[in-house]
């Protein structure tokens, strides 16, 4: 996760509070050992959108509470998704909203708002449409979170490339005469 990310979740002590009987579960913590976008854990993964969730919900007065619990635990399945799972029926990306809420409900005392938060975050790649802003919140930050991830590991592999680099400078050396 981005340094500067860290810095402002280790700064918030209410962000801190919501969300500490969660980050110190055992089993919460073995999201740390499977990765969500390329380098990503799905802990870091759910604890940027849970940032960013409890930011915005805060703001516009939205239920940030249960916006930023149900955004940690939003991705908890805690297998890797790219190796097909014999017990489980149908594509992660239809499936993993259902496996994170039943393992949450598991190890916390849900409502039903972030139950809902949980199980319909994959919209709209699923048609389950979420009952509450704070839902499309989660829905919209994760898909920011999950963009970003994967925009900042393509463009270190594509910078790494000494033909790419060239290649980039002399477009902007053309670029820049025009």
């Amino acid at each position: 996760m981005k340094q500067y990310i860290e810095e402002l979740i280790d700064k918030d002590e209410e962000f801190k509070s919501i969300l500490l009987p969660i980050i110190d579960n055992k089993t919460v913590q073995e999201m740390r050992n499977y990765r969500q976008h390329y380098e990503t854990s799905c802990y870091d993964h759910c604890l940027q959108a849970a940032y960013y969730c409890y930011l915005i919900c805060k703001k516009y007065n939205l239920d940030y509470k249960s916006a930023t619990r149900a955004a940690m635990l939003h991705d908890l399945f805690l297998y890797d998704w790219r190796v097909r799972q014999p017990n489980r029926k149908g594509l992660h990306a239809f499936t993993h909203g259902k496996t994170a809420c039943d393992n949450a409900c598991k190890l916390f005392d849900l409502n039903e708002k972030e139950k809902d938060i949980i199980l319909k975050h994959m919209w709209p790649v699923t048609i389950a449409f979420p009952k509450s802003f704070e839902g499309f919140v989660l829905t919209f930050v994760d898909k920011y979170c999950a963009m970003s991830e994967s925009a900042e590991v393509l463009k270190n592999r594509l910078f790494s490339k000494k033909a790419f680099r060239y290649a980039y400078m002399s477009l902007c050396v053309m670029f820049s005469k025009i």
